[in-house]
């Protein structure tokens, strides 16, 4: 089992910046990848960024390339949302999430693992 714990949401002004941490406990070691979802008030929960846990592999959402960047720290089992120029939009519940095999990094349903989520609210 894997167990995930997101911390350093809050709230920021338009045009600021935050880091997201994950913290990763169990049999990290065979986690094939590592991603970011959000979920705004009454929507679905969406992809957001994903990197692979060996190779640091990225791929981003279009809605967030150029501002966010995934990271990982192999030695302390962490994940990093490095989040940039944010918006309004960018307001959600940021969730954690890790898969053991490759595959569509864009589906919720891929990833066997979940964090219980860290709150993220931009003002204007």
């Amino acid at each position: 089992q894997v167990q995930l714990v997101e911390s350093g949401g809050g709230l920021v002004q338009a045009g600021g910046s935050l880091r997201l941490s994950c913290a990763a406990s169990g049999r990290t070691f065979s986690s094939y990848a590592m991603g970011w979802f959000r979920q705004a008030p009454g929507k679905e929960r969406v992809f957001v960024a994903a990197i692979t846990w060996r190779g640091g592999n990225t791929v981003y959402a279009d809605s967030v390339k150029g501002r966010f960047t995934i990271s990982r720290d192999g030695a302390k089992n962490t994940l990093y949302l490095q989040m940039n120029s944010l918006k309004p939009d960018d307001t959600a519940v940021y969730y954690c999430a890790a898969r053991d095999y490759s595959g569509n990094y864009y589906y919720t349903r891929e990833y066997g693992y979940w964090g219980q989520g860290t709150q993220v609210t931009v003002s204007s």
